[in-house]
């Protein structure tokens, strides 16, 4: 019967009731992705301002500028020493072309450094201006008032006195204020506060790393650096030409180079002769004499290491030395076409140095000889000839001889200490390369009507960098006042202790003490104790127990 009647039921009615039903339709919700609103260009910026200057960044900054200046103190720098730079090139020419364009020889100069310089220095600044705002501000606030509950601060001191309460708080005042806090008093209680000068230190510390940052880049926009190779003997002009290398910074002037000049007079070097130390360097000195301007009288300098010749404001460093065997030339016609010192460069610490000489005007054909200065030859049995001691006790020269065009006329810029063999062919005698080793006053005649090469002794060379630094002064002042807020960051305490002093019910002053360190150290108990002690004797009574 109940089946029939369903079945009877009107479709359109059942329709109709299902659209008057209030229940919630079965059908599952429609996901949604949540639409977050655009950043556009100055949220941008502003997101990357935030960024950069925050002290987390400014760290990494300071951790990739120190981490830049590694290579610079491992590899040779062209501002330097361009000839160990020289030598590092054909020491190893796989590798040396790629850190070249990695501009790791000038690394204080690169690009990358530049910009990891910059953005430091933008970070710090940043960093700087609102944290000195926050803390004028808080130096200027007043101390907090005290809370509520004394007892629940970490260092509590409780006793009762006869004293009236507003001769106590009175006493709290000038000892606390005996004891450079800074105090108010306000709802019967002393609030005082200390050690503001280890902020002040924090931000002097950031100022003088800026200022360090200031201190280098007057350096480098407004000084110069340069070097220059000097055989014994031989002079150098403070004049750009006079340069080996020479890099002004971009608002130099070159009217302010002082108008020095000094002659290399000797040069002499010591070293260790026997233990466990054997051919280290002992000493270095170059002997120099010098005159400030063309018409000042004449002075004389012992250039050391760290004890530079200072002129005007420029400064000459002794920044390494080696040998310069003395050859002189004869071509097929037997006229001299070279003689002089030329400099060898030193390959490792026995002083074994290699070194080319190029003549290019020889007749009938241009010549060149390449080898190696040994200052003390000896023949090892499995290296062969080996310099065994770095001063010169037994110096022979080792020379390859060429014949044929190096390429010295052609306008193009050549290393003075690479021979191109490019167009030239090596002189040979019986079908073998002509090998020669010449000591003192020696002479090796070239087979077919070439010439002849003499060996005549040996000079030593000086290379002096020679730079102005006219932010030197702010630099150093800046690591002084780095080192003072160092100082101040580690050793200043914040404190803040409150004194409160109410009547209590027996009608006795009843003295509250508490104190709040700021940093976590274990010495706030017992300045406490100090603190209490001094009140203690200006308001003297019975001590209760803490509260």
């Amino acid at each position: 019967m109940r089946e029939d009647l369903d079945a009877a039921r009107d479709p359109l009615a059942d329709r109709a009731a299902e659209k008057l039903s209030t229940a919630p339709e079965e059908t599952a919700p429609e996901e949604r992705e949540p639409s977050l609103p655009r950043l556009g260009v100055l949220g941008w910026l502003r997101l990357v301002w935030r960024q950069l200057t925050s002290m987390r960044v400014a760290l990494i900054l300071l951790f990739l500028l120190a981490l830049g200046a590694v290579p610079g103190s491992l590899l040779p720098q062209r501002s330097i020493d361009r000839p160990k730079v020289a030598a590092y090139l054909e020491q190893h020419p796989d590798l040396a072309p790629l850190l070249d364009r990695l501009q790791l020889f000038d690394v204080y100069r690169s690009v990358w450094f530049s910009a990891i310089y910059l953005l430091l220095f933008v970070s710090l600044l940043g960093c700087i201006v609102p944290r000195t705002r926050q803390h004028w501000k808080a130096m200027r606030a007043r101390p907090p008032a005290a809370p509520r509950n004394l007892g629940k601060l970490p260092s509590y001191r409780r006793w009762e006195t006869d004293t009236a309460p507003e001769q106590v708080l009175a006493a709290a005042s000038r000892v606390l204020k005996g004891a450079r806090f800074r105090t108010v008093a306000a709802g019967g209680a002393v609030s005082a506060e200390k050690g503001y000068t280890r902020e002040t230190g924090n931000l002097l510390f950031h100022v003088s790393l800026l200022g360090v940052l200031v201190g280098v880049a007057l350096g480098s926009l407004y000084g110069f650096s340069g070097a220059k190779l000097v055989v014994e003997g031989d002079g150098f002009a403070n004049t750009p030409v006079s340069y080996d290398d020479f890099t002004p910074g971009r608002l130099f002037r070159l009217d302010a180079l002082s108008p020095f000049s000094f002659k290399l007079d000797r040069f002499a070097a010591s070293y260790q002769t026997s233990g466990p130390q054997q051919g280290q360097p002992r000493s270095f000195d170059a002997y120099v004499t010098y005159k400030k301007s063309p018409d000042a009288p004449q002075q004389r300098y012992d250039i050391r290491v760290n004890h530079p010749l200072s002129v005007d404001g420029t400064k000459v460093f002794l920044s390494g030395n080696g040998y310069a065997p003395v050859f002189t030339v004869r071509d097929g016609t037997g006229q001299v076409v070279f003689s002089g010192p030329v400099p060898f460069l030193p390959q490792d610490g026995n002083n074994t140095s290699t070194g080319v000489l190029k003549v290019p005007d020889a007749k009938p054909h241009g010549l060149g000889f390449q080898g190696f200065f040994l200052p003390t030859a000896v023949i090892h049995p499995e290296r062969g000839p080996v310099s065994a001691f770095p001063d010169a006790v037994n110096p022979v020269v080792f020379l390859t001889a060429w014949k044929g065009d190096d390429g010295s006329n052609s306008g193009l810029p050549q290393s003075a200490f690479r021979l191109n063999t490019e167009k030239m062919q090596q002189v040979t005698e019986g079908g073998e390369p002509v090998r020669m080793a010449l000591r003192q006053g020696e002479t090796k005649t070239l087979p077919d009507g070439l010439g002849s090469i003499t060996y005549q002794g040996y000079k030593r060379y000086a290379y002096f960098s020679v730079s102005r630094d006219p932010g030197e002064g702010v630099a150093l002042a800046s690591v002084a006042v780095a080192l003072a807020g160092l100082l101040l960051s580690l050793f200043v305490r914040r404190r803040r202790v409150w004194v409160r002093a109410s009547t209590g019910a027996d009608g006795r002053t009843v003295v509250e003490v508490a104190g709040l360190a700021r940093t976590e150290d274990g010495d706030l108990g017992d300045e406490m104790d100090r603190l209490a002690e001094r009140l203690r004797e200006s308001a003297p009574g019975r001590e209760g127990k803490p509260g």
